[in-house]
């Protein structure tokens, strides 16, 4: 496992949590009818891909419960068919697969030692976001 293998990990996790977070309160309907969300949603998607990509072979390899292949593929579709984007596919992923990956994720992630809940993650969301 190399050195920042935990922090693009800890990116991954904040990003699963927005998404998760915003999909709680939206509908197909909200997500059809909202061009900025539909794209935020499929960004967002695209900076867990991102974020995957200079994670170690060792720590994928020691984590398969984490679908590496599929984080990757979707990497992929966005940024390199961003004209074709499938919004149907960016729905199902954030409102069927999105909270797998964030239960996956903390299980990972090893709870913030200064915080007065134990319970919460440390967020690695890079300063310049």
């Amino acid at each position: 496992m190399k050195k920042d293998d935990l922090v693009d990990v800890g990116h991954m996790l904040d990003i699963a949590r927005s998404i998760t977070q915003r999909m709680e309160s939206t509908t197909r309907a909200d997500f059809d009818a909202d061009e900025d969300l539909r794209l935020a949603l499929a960004h967002r998607l695209q900076t867990i891909g991102e974020a995957a990509r200079p994670i170690s072979p060792a720590f994928q390899q020691s984590h398969p419960q984490i679908p590496w292949k599929r984080i990757f593929g979707m990497r992929h579709r966005v940024v390199h068919d961003y004209i074709h984007v499938d919004y149907d596919l960016v729905w199902e992923t954030a409102r069927l697969d999105v909270q797998p990956l964030l239960s996956e994720l903390e299980k990972i992630v090893p709870p913030d030692p200064s915080s007065d809940d134990s319970a919460s993650q440390p967020d690695f969301r890079s300063p310049h976001l």
